[in-house]
């Protein structure tokens, strides 16, 4: 059981472990999922205020229990068109590697599905089409019934290298790291 708990550690050679428990959600037509433990909670879609001359994907910032955390929409993050929130669509609470230590943040999904158990045995690898374009952040494909479900990296979604603005308008876990 403790295996099921450990999604996306890192293992002794550096690669994270596949195997376990992971939130899955709905962007567009695909299922995706996160490891759990980078899940800190599940919210209903707030008021976002919107910070200025930052990416199109870079929604702004929420105020969550007075903590100011940005907001990403991952659809947009991928290329998706942007489109009209749904009653469905919702914010999960993540928590990825910053420079300077772990950052929550918030990722906007069409809707969350379940938490599911998922075996290294049903885990694919990712294909290797993408040559030097390969995204990296895909841990693999799970096959689970009939479908398929991409399996993300939420640290290699969001690099540290590439949180610094997240940082700057962010919540690390040692408290705000807004910039005045």
């Amino acid at each position: 059981m403790a295996e099921l708990d450990r999604a996306c550690e890192p293992a002794a050679k550096g690669e994270p472990i596949r195997e376990g428990k992971y939130l899955t959600f709905v962007l567009g037509l695909e299922e995706y999922g996160i490891g759990i433990r980078k899940v800190k909670e599940i919210i209903g879609m707030l008021p976002i205020t919107p910070v200025p001359r930052t990416p199109e994907h870079l929604k702004g910032v929420i105020n969550l229990r007075g903590k100011v955390i940005p907001v990403v929409d991952l659809g947009v993050k991928f290329g998706m068109k942007e489109k009209e929130y749904s009653e469905r669509t919702c914010i999960i609470v993540v928590e990825v590697r910053g420079s300077s230590g772990p950052v929550l943040m918030g990722i906007v999904v069409d809707a969350v599905s379940e938490v599911l158990n998922i075996r290294k045995t049903d885990i694919e690898d990712p294909p290797t089409f993408w040559g030097k374009g390969d995204p990296g952040y895909i841990l693999g494909l799970a096959k689970t019934g009939k479908t398929l479900k991409i399996l993300l990296d939420i640290d290699r979604v969001f690099p540290p290298e590439g949180n610094s603005l997240l940082e700057k308008n962010g919540t690390r876990r040692d408290g705000p790291a807004l910039a005045g």
